[in-house]
């Protein structure tokens, strides 16, 4: 499958009138708003490195590889991809780029705005057009790169992904420092002492005791630490760390472990603040989880980021949980809920705002592309 062959299929279906459900792996079908009464528009088979340039740092891929392939062959020169949203390996970067998932990493390398250099993309109309480019240095006009990072398939079905690459350190190492105390003043008081210390980890995340428990890390709340650099700096950063806390290294890839923990039909919602607030969010969730059976959380405090899963969702227990976040005054994003839970107009419309409403417009004037995935439509 290639690109001209997605657009022949979305011009058929916008003359026909016919709406479109675009997919790519599958595996995360139900984040989002349900996307009802739509043909599916499948990139499984959109797939292939189309150029990889190790000296220069970049690579370019069909939106329909998996995240595990590019993973796969860049370590062959030593480098890596910086996105690891959550989830398992099976993950396109099509998908990633489309939803803006990050995970643990863009702690330190940022979301996948910082690092998609451009796409290639099928708006509502068939046509195809290209944001950005392929090298690092591209400066071309108007941003398409950005404005479809993170539309959801709305504004154009993202067929081909060009990105920033990372070089492997000479030394990596993970660390979970032990939280006897995770509430809000202790939280506070060691986060700031974190950011006060001369460590640069690439990712800082605190995970609840029942998800700490879950990954075999510890009984108790821990903040995962992930170190890198040359040896020496690697040495010197977990010193620091274990004048602050106490220090094990976890067995395995508990980074990969944590991607994957959220069961298939928990419900996630994404709640944020600004980082300096993040001990008041951490125990406003921890509290509101806590009569919930086989739910967990962890943070980004870098980010100001904190997920909730909650395993055996239904519309009356999530609803409740929403209605508790909101009167705590913390703002959220529901990453997946029961399809009740959306029918029931428990949670508000992202992108009803004039502008973001102006480029969908501009981008798919028929709304064929994944309606109602972010909000009613029109």
């Amino acid at each position: 499958m290639m690109s001209a062959d997605i657009a022949e299929r979305v011009r058929t279906a916008s003359a026909r009138g016919e709406r479109l459900r675009i997919t790519g792996a599958g595996t995360w079908l139900d984040a989002g708003r349900p996307v009802a009464d739509a043909a599916p528009l499948p990139l499984a088979a959109l797939t292939g490195i189309v150029d990889y340039t190790a000296g220069d740092l970049t690579l370019t891929a069909r939106a329909g590889t998996p995240l595990q392939e590019i993973a796969r062959v860049t370590a062959a020169e030593r480098q890596f991809l910086a996105l690891d949203p959550f989830g398992r390996g099976e993950g396109t970067i099509g998908a990633t780029v489309a939803t803006a998932s990050a995970g643990p990493l863009a702690h330190a390398f940022g979301t996948p705005r910082d690092a998609v250099l451009g796409v290639e993309a099928v708006t509502g109309d068939g046509s195809l057009i290209r944001g950005g480019g392929r090298v690092v240095k591209n400066v071309a006009g108007f941003d398409l790169t950005r404005l479809l990072t993170g539309a959801w398939g709305t504004l154009g079905v993202i067929t081909e992904v060009s990105v920033r690459l990372r070089a492997w350190p000479e030394a990596e190492e993970t660390i979970a420092l032990a939280l006897r105390n995770d509430s809000a003043p202790a939280l506070a008081a060691l986060l700031a002492r974190v950011r006060a210390a001369e460590v640069a980890p690439w990712a800082l995340e605190l995970l609840s005791p029942a998800l700490a428990a879950r990954l075999g890390v510890a009984a108790h709340p821990v903040l995962l630490a992930r170190l890198g650099g040359n040896e020496e700096s690697v040495r010197t950063q977990r010193r620091v760390f274990a004048t602050l806390a106490a220090v094990v290294t976890p067995a395995g890839d508990v980074w990969a472990a944590l991607r994957a923990a959220e069961p298939p039909s928990a419900a996630v919602v994404r709640l944020s603040a600004r980082p300096s607030a993040l001990p008041i969010l951490w125990r406003t969730a921890r509290d509101a989880t806590a009569s919930w059976s086989g739910a967990f959380t962890h943070a980004s405090p870098g980010r100001g980021i904190v997920r909730a899963i909650l395993p055996g969702a239904d519309a009356a227990r999530t609803s409740a949980f929403l209605q508790l976040i909101e009167r705590a005054g913390a703002r959220y994003v529901a990453e997946r809920l029961p399809a009740s839970c959306w029918a029931s107009g428990v949670h508000h419309d992202p992108v009803a705002d004039p502008l973001s409403q102006r480029a969908r417009e501009a981008f798919d004037p028929r709304r064929i592309l994944n309606p109602g995935l972010l909000g009613r439509e029109p």
